[in-house]
């Protein structure tokens, strides 16, 4: 994922900004990101992201020691997050948070930053409203509504779907991405038939009857959002396993949490088509 290893700098660069002060010193900065668990490949490289700059470019930093403290959130939903974030700021005493790949990771810990006025800086979570919570929260990764929207229009505009359906995990992120979505393809003309929940983000759910669902339905176009990991291969899987492709279903649109850095592939005619956030 080019685009997201380039963030991934970017982000770092920011850690080090906002740490930055007068007399050189050791910035404490608190990493929480899912190092285990279905989504442990995006902590990964958020963390090599990081590891990238400070190796480039330790030396570059007014002589300041950037010492980075890491927590395991292993999977959204808030809890051991929140958690981590607390022991992070009372214990550990740092100077800022960083990471945070879940919006609910990130929404629990806001109330968190704002008691004990620590910046914190978002790599990931894509709720378009998170920084909202605290005048303490930044983010220098993106927004749910910056990849549903032209989602939306170019599989009106480009792929010719006047029909589509959407499937989402039922959380802050998916109800942003499938709205955003919504909005961009009603708002090129095209009409969105079915807007489904689909389980929780904690563990993976049995996609085969809300698929089936879209599958009767025969829209053109499906669009799907769901997180990254294993969430996104049991999305693949389950597109293929009923066959929706043959029912008339011509495309399969989803953003980068199922994608890899291929921008369009052809598996055994189904169509996939898969926007970078």
């Amino acid at each position: 994922m080019k685009c997201r290893k380039g963030l991934l700098v970017i982000a770092a660069a920011a850690v080090i900004g906002v740490s930055s002060v007068a007399e050189a010193k050791n910035v404490r900065v608190g990493v929480v990101l899912p190092y285990t668990g279905g989504a442990a490949q995006f902590g990964q490289q958020i963390d090599r992201g990081m590891s990238l700059y400070l190796s480039l470019h330790g030396d570059q930093l007014g002589g300041h020691q950037i010492e980075l403290i890491k927590r395991d959130s292993k999977r959204p939903g808030g809890d051991i997050a929140k958690t981590a974030v607390q022991e992070l700021i009372t214990r550990e005493k740092v100077d800022l948070l960083t990471g945070f790949v879940f919006s609910p990771n990130a929404m629990a810990s806001a109330p968190l930053v704002t008691q004990g006025k620590v910046p914190m800086v978002i790599m990931n979570a894509g709720t378009a409203w998170i920084p909202n919570l605290s005048p303490y929260i930044a983010r220098v990764s993106f927004t749910m509504w910056q990849a549903g929207v032209p989602m939306g229009e170019y599989a009106k505009n480009t792929l010719n779907c006047n029909s589509a359906a959407s499937g989402y995990t039922d959380y802050p992120p998916g109800k942003d991405s499938v709205a955003a979505f919504k909005f961009g393809f009603e708002g090129a003309g095209g009409k969105v038939v079915d807007a489904i929940p689909m389980g929780g983000p904690r563990e993976v759910p049995d996609f085969t009857p809300f698929f089936q669902r879209v599958k009767d339905a025969k829209p053109d176009c499906f669009y799907v959002f769901v997180p990254a990991g294993n969430h996104a291969s049991a999305v693949v899987k389950t597109f293929s396993d009923l066959d929706m492709a043959g029912a008339g279903i011509r495309c399969l649109l989803y953003t980068s949490d199922a994608a890899d850095d291929t921008p369009c592939e052809d598996l055994g005619g189904r169509r996939i088509i898969k926007k970078k956030k």
